[in-house]
């Protein structure tokens, strides 16, 4: 697989017609060099040192502070191969903090993991730690800090890792493309707002004028999402009003681009490395064949487009046919933002980013609330019932496990569903093919195929007018014991989410089985997005001894308490 460098900004020069098209962006998607291709710089070898220190960021012409790794936001692609050794030298050149790196996606030992006050203590100021382990596996993976809120600022980078024998998956060449937000204010200020107002970055309300030009939802539907305190635009909690939205640490007006021959086979690595940012990603004018999620191989699936909640990964195999330039459209979930890029046969040329669709509503669904369901004849006022008595009504109809009801807990969904048959939230109708977890069959038999002997039931739990975050309705502080596993059972864990937000769920050092109808074929990942309203079922084979992280991988809720802690112990008979 080729991967060509191409030249630098210097040595690309505008096109004429480039001028004409830059009056007629608005001022985040235009171009400022035409036919950018920066590959990200490589490590690999069986001995790498990574380098974290503060550094600037210039994203669209305004320079922003930044951690970057090895000089580089994002972090250089490390490269290995399946069955090598590795040793990962970090030295923490932050003058007063600590750092971490966890390697997201590897089946790596507990103590290499890299979670601060779980699986080691972290890297002081001026210290360094080697991360020591087997590659015991391929695919597209990627890195980041555990430490604070030093992902938000840079603290990431890809992985890639080559399958010992040959690849399934053959291209002509490939590319990593590095999704991400980043804002000039300090992520600590901005968990700050979030925690004094939850719609701080909500900037697209419903108006007067979206109501009279239909845009938004009838006066009646207003009263009652008024009387339940919550406010339909509310998909995403930051947003383009702070952030802006990357491919490889380039912003819209970059052009970061990758090149191609027509007619190649071009995979494209997709890595959502952002803070707290679902992307909907699509190539106006290509078809995009699925082939690997979460590094694990699967049945090739051709669609239009597919939502990447944070912390996953997917392989794309796309071809292009013509000689033109193709734009690489990553539109965040509310629409107030969109990482570009273009994909061309040649530098300097530009594609045209396509102008934002309209942000997307809650619905009752998103709430956990199936209007269609039958509740004796009785009708149900949705604006005047008090949530917290319809809920737990609602619940007891469910048998539900109590969830704890404090300050933390806002709502509990009494109607969840499986979701995992739909689109993201505002895909349902864009008229073509949307990537959902059932279209996903691993390409080959799981290693596993027992029947689980137990079953969880896990619920995502939350208030957003306080900003808290929680599983079950305990914040990780106040978690006095981890969740216990036996080393090599077989589990069936329901995810539950009774808040109206997206929660991308991980856990470390295991992978799992979907259950999405796929028996002995279910997709294996490692991170999968629980939508609002909606349940996600895995099987879980505990098969790693030791203690893990298990939690939101938006970062400000992990930050806020959605995180406990996972532990595998040897089975003593």
């Amino acid at each position: 697989m080729a991967q060509e460098t191409g030249p630098g900004r210097r040595d690309i020069l505008r096109t004429g017609g480039l001028g004409l098209l830059s009056t007629l962006l608005p001022a985040w998607a235009t171009p400022v060099s035409a036919g950018l291709k920066a590959p990200l710089p490589t490590a690999s070898g069986t001995d790498i040192v990574l380098r974290v220190a503060h550094r600037m960021l210039r994203v669209d012409g305004r320079e922003t502070h930044a951690i970057g790794i090895n000089g580089t936001v994002p972090g250089p692609l490390i490269r290995l191969r399946e069955g090598q050794d590795v040793r990962l030298t970090v030295v923490n050149d932050l003058p007063d903090e600590d750092t971490s790196i966890h390697w997201h996606g590897l089946l790596v030992p507990f103590q290499m993991d890299g979670v601060p006050g779980i699986s080691f203590p972290g890297i002081g100021a001026g210290q360094r730690f080697t991360y020591e382990f087997p590659v015991r596996q391929s695919g597209t993976y990627w890195y980041h800090s555990h430490s604070g809120l030093q992902e938000q600022i840079g603290h990431y980078g890809p992985i890639v890792i080559d399958p010992a024998g040959a690849d399934p998956v053959t291209c002509d060449r490939e590319h990593v493309i590095v999704l991400s937000d980043h804002s000039a204010m300090h992520p600590h200020r901005i968990f700050e707002r979030l925690k004094q107002q939850g719609g701080y970055f909500n900037y697209q309300k419903q108006t007067l004028a979206g109501l009279l030009a239909g845009r938004d939802q009838k006066a009646s539907d207003r009263l009652r999402w008024g009387g339940m305190r919550m406010d339909p635009t509310d998909i995403s909690d930051v947003t383009g009003s702070t952030y802006h939205f990357l491919v490889n640490g380039h912003g819209p007006a970059d052009n970061w681009t990758g090149l191609f021959r027509p007619g190649e086979r071009v995979r494209l690595r997709f890595v959502n490395a952002s803070a707290m940012t679902i992307f909907n990603v699509r190539i106006p004018g290509l078809p995009l064949t699925i082939v690997a999620a979460d590094g694990c191989a699967v049945r090739p699936v051709t669609i239009d487009e597919f939502q990447i909640a944070n912390a996953e990964t997917f392989d794309v195999i796309v071809s292009p046919p013509q000689d033109r330039a193709y734009g690489l459209v990553a539109e965040t979930i509310d629409r107030s933002g969109m990482a570009f890029a273009t994909l061309a046969p040649r530098p300097g040329l530009a594609a045209a980013p396509p102008p934002l669709r309209t942000r997307p509503l809650a619905t009752m669904k998103d709430m956990g609330m199936d209007m269609d369901m039958d509740m004796g004849g009785a009708g149900m006022d949705h604006g005047t019932m008090g949530m917290s008595a319809m809920h737990m009504g609602m619940r007891d109809r469910r048998n539900a496990p109590a969830v704890p009801i404090g300050p933390g807990v806002q709502t509990i969904s009494p109607m969840p569903v499986d979701r995992t048959g739909e689109p993201g939230q505002g895909l349902a109708g864009v008229g073509h093919k949307v990537l959902v977890y059932r279209d996903l069959a691993a390409a080959t038999r799981n290693p596993d195929t027992r029947a689980p002997s137990r079953s969880m039931r896990i619920h995502l739990t939350g208030n957003m007018e306080r900003y808290m975050w929680a599983f079950d309705g305990r914040k990780l502080s106040e978690v006095k014991d981890p969740i216990p596993f036996r080393a090599g059972e077989r589990v069936r864990i329901t995810l539950v989410n009774d808040t109206m937000m997206n929660h991308p769920i991980h856990l470390h050092g295991h992978f799992f089985e979907l259950v999405t109808g796929h028996g002995d074929h279910a997709p294996r990942k490692h991170t999968v997005d629980v939508q609002p309203g909606g349940t996600v079922t895995f099987d879980l084979t505990a098969d790693a001894v030791g203690d893990w992280a298990f939690h939101c991988h938006m970062l400000y809720h992990m930050h806020a308490g959605m995180m406990q802690i996972v532990s595998v112990r040897p089975d003593v008979a």
